[in-house]
């Protein structure tokens, strides 16, 4: 049965993925509307991965099914590969061949109609900021011109959903910030976008995110409102010993959970009349407080908080 509505594009209904012994993605279940930026978030391992190549239909689950633009990937893997785009973390670029030869040669695997393919290239390599390197072998670009060339041949059949596996991963800032605004052009012409990423300043920029450790789902939920859920104040403390200062205050009663942040310590307390309680014990321990302040749990806050 199909599980899908007019306004979702992707559905997973109890995904489950097992290597041997080894639970990679347990039970998920989860919708993803038309039209929408969903980022997938966690550290390496997490099950990430995995999620998307079940969804992509290159890997089969063990368990449950999943449907993309309407087709399941358990019955009609071909259909799902007709209808996306996907940009796994090494992109099959060759590098022999120059940029404009890679996407002639996506062209032909996608089996885009000959007459379509000059103006369809023309727009993603201008989209792209790819046209002045047109000829130049992709073996020579840097690393972010290679993640807008990989984009590119992943769209050079207009899919209808992109699925892309840490496209920024060892990007350098400015090309990171480059394909975001490619990204957000994407999704004012309609296509749905799912990427994975590791990077929780990243996952901001998403209209939800799911959190995922150790192939489960914690949340998901707009950033913001998952920064809102913790439910409990957080402080920012600075210490003259920050790492003493974090095995003292772990574990100690009414502390959710502890975290360095650059050079401080994030703390979140069950109670927001601990604070003057907490600075007095970390004097009491020699430990001198340099400032505190009351903040906003970041993602990464309650990822941590989640995860312990």
């Amino acid at each position: 049965m199909n599980a899908m509505d007019d306004t979702s594009v992707i559905v997973l209904r109890g995904l489950t993925k097992v290597f041997g012994d080894h639970l990679a993605v347990d039970r998920i279940d989860l919708v993803v509307r038309r039209g929408e930026l969903f980022g997938l978030v966690g550290p390496d391992g997490g099950g990430k991965t995995t999620v998307m190549r079940m969804l992509a239909a290159i890997m089969e689950p063990t368990s449950g099914e999943a449907w993309v633009a309407g087709h399941s990937i358990l019955r009609e893997g071909e259909r799902v590969k007709e209808t996306i785009g996907y940009m796994s973390q090494r992109f099959g670029l060759y590098e022999d061949l120059t940029v404009l030869e890679n996407m002639e040669f996506y062209a032909d695997l996608y089996e885009v109609p000959r007459k379509e393919r000059p103006p369809r290239i023309e727009r993603l390599l201008g989209f792209s900021n790819l046209t002045p390197f047109r000829k130049r072998l992709a073996g020579e670009l840097s690393g972010g011109m290679k993640q807008k060339l990989g984009l590119a041949c992943a769209l050079v059949h207009t899919p209808e959903v992109l699925f892309l596996d840490e496209p920024t991963n060892g990007v350098d800032p400015v090309s990171r910030r480059d394909f975001w605004k490619i990204l957000y052009e994407l999704l004012r012409e309609g296509i749905t976008i799912f990427l994975t990423t590791a990077y929780l300043d990243e996952a901001e920029r998403c209209s939800r995110i799911g959190l995922i450790h150790n192939g489960r789902l914690l949340v998901v939920d707009q950033p913001g409102k998952v920064r809102a859920s913790l439910g409990m104040p957080m402080i920012q403390l600075w210490v003259d010993d920050t790492r003493r200062a974090r095995e003292l205050l772990q574990g100690t009663e009414g502390i959710q959970s502890v975290s360095t942040y650059g050079g401080s310590l994030h703390v979140a307390l069950k109670d927001e009349g601990r604070l003057q309680d907490l600075v007095g014990f970390l004097e009491k321990e020699g430990i001198g407080v340099e400032g505190s302040r009351t903040i906003t749990p970041s993602l990464e806050d309650i990822f941590i908080a989640m995860v312990r």
